[in-house]
Formats: structure tokens, sequence, C-alpha cells
């Protein structure tokens, strides 16, 4: 990828544990990354912790281990990165590979978000507040991204439900963008 000529380095983060994930493919050729999705997920619904979003975004959840499992378990999805309730990262995917998170999608009239996208997942829901070390984590991994890849701009840092109108609701409105927005103007700052 041109891009990755041109900016170096590799896709995998430093100071996050690694799972890599089989739900991943090569972006197109030409591919500029210029977006962040930020998501929230919580399996089963509503519980925090536990093996489970590890396990469905490699492809090894169990359909028997919860009712709700039996859903979702064959879907083959993923995320850049997950960042849990105590601000712990696990990156999936390759930040230069495409991760399988935003589903059909599009940003200002260009679709398929997952070609030119970078996933996060926060655990979480749409109405539980989501906590200070997933704020600070989200930031600081934010502005890592941002440095790597240029062409992500604060406005270019949506939910997925801007993406996917109508279909998603995530970050949800338990999400605090301000708080969010200020925590990454400090982090940029300090990085100048």
């Amino acid at each position: 990828m041109a891009q990755q000529q041109a900016l170096g380095g590799d896709g995998w983060l430093e100071a996050v544990r690694r799972v890599p994930s089989p739900h991943c493919n090569a972006r197109p050729a030409g591919t500029v990354i210029d977006l962040l999705v930020i998501h929230n997920i919580a399996l089963p619904p509503g519980a925090f912790g536990g093996p489970w979003v590890e396990q469905l975004f490699c492809g090894q959840l169990d359909p028997d281990a919860h009712p709700y499992f039996a859903t979702i378990a064959s879907n083959p999805v993923s995320a850049h990165l997950f960042i849990r309730r105590d601000g712990e990262t696990v990156q999936f995917v390759d930040l230069w590979q495409r991760a399988w998170h935003a589903g059909r999608s599009c940003w200002h009239g260009k679709s398929e978000c997952n070609d030119y996208g970078i996933g996060i997942e926060l655990e979480g829901t749409d109405e539980t507040p989501f906590t200070a070390a997933q704020y600070r984590r989200l930031a600081a991994l934010t502005g890592e991204i941002m440095r790597r890849f240029p062409a992500i701009t604060a406005e270019r840092i949506v939910g997925h439900s801007d993406v996917a109108p109508g279909r998603k609701t995530d970050p949800g409105p338990a999400f605090d963008w301000d708080r969010y927005r200020r925590l990454l103007a400090a982090v940029d700052g300090a990085r100048r």
C-alpha cells in the first residue's frame, strides 16, 4: 500500500496485548486510511468482563455458552482495538489491514468504511457510562493513531451510528464526546 510505504512502520501498537483475529483481510489497493470509528460492545449484552468479546473476534465463541451467542457466534467480525472497562487494550488486527467492524456503512458519500477506517470497540453499552480509564486510553490511542495516519483528523472520528445510521446506535448516548475531545486535545497538545 502506497500510504504504508510513505508513512512506514507496521500496524501493531506498543503496550497493548495482541490477539490476532482471522477476521480481517487486505485493504483495497491505493486506500488511504482516513477514518476512525468508535463502537461499543458487551457480551452477553449488558455484561462486562470475561473472554466473550475476544472469542467472538477470533471466531471461537461457543454458541451454547449463552442463549444470545447462538445468534452471533457465526458472524465473522473484528475490530482493530478493544478497550476494556479498566483501560486494558487488546489489538486484534494490524492497523494496515481491514478489520470487519463497521459492516454496511458510508461516510460523506464514501461507502464501505471498513476499507479506509480503523475500528475501536469500547467495552460498554449505549446507556452505561464509560469509565475514566477508557476515556484516557481511547484518547491516548487516538493520538497515536492520528500520528501514524495523518489523514485521520478530529473531524474524521465518528461513531458507528454515524456511518450506519438506522442500523447501529453505538457508541450511544452514554458516550461523552466532549470529554473525549478534551482529552484528545490535551494529548495532541502534549505531542507538540
